[in-house]
């Protein structure tokens, strides 16, 4: 069995970094409309809502209470994020989504090592036991995958020279 408190408190603390990359996924997805790579990444933001989902309900099930303040730090890291990327401080509408893509990839990495922390602890906890964290793995590995078609694409454009 986990230590609820401990393991509400990580929870927690991946809720909100969930919350900013729902935005900048959403964000990232309406700039790319449009592109080539826009097809690849596909449902991005509504799949990483849906991991949001899924943390937000294992929060529940564990008995854990939703910490605002930690959520509210996510959301105003993400808005920072945003204006730290934006075209007007980089001079690249290209670099500013290399930016965004990475630093969304960063997000998703991390979810990646939740997943996996919880598959370890999964088989002792009954409360977690129900959860495939595999497949929630599986997934963030192809979103990780195609985050990177849009962060290259980004990279060659953003640092091609005119021949």
């Amino acid at each position: 069995m986990t230590t609820n408190g401990e393991l509400g408190s990580y929870l927690n603390d991946h809720l909100g970094g969930a919350h900013a990359g729902v935005e900048m996924a959403r964000q990232l997805q309406d700039e790319i409309q449009g592109e080539a790579e826009a097809e690849v990444l596909g449902r991005l933001a509504e799949e990483i809502e849906e991991d949001l989902d899924t943390l937000q309900a294992l929060v529940d099930t564990i008995g854990s209470t939703r910490h605002p303040i930690k959520q509210a730090a996510g959301w105003v890291a993400e808005k920072a994020h945003r204006l730290g990327v934006a075209e007007a401080r980089t001079g690249s509408p290209h670099l500013t989504r290399l930016l965004q893509a990475e630093s969304l990839s960063l997000g998703v990495e991390g979810k990646v090592s939740l997943w996996r922390a919880l598959i370890e602890v999964a088989p002792s906890d009954p409360q977690l036991a129900a959860v495939d964290f595999q497949r929630l793995v599986d997934r963030a590995l192809d979103q990780r995958r195609r985050l990177e078609v849009v962060r290259l694409a980004a990279a060659r454009r953003a640092f091609a020279t005119a021949d």
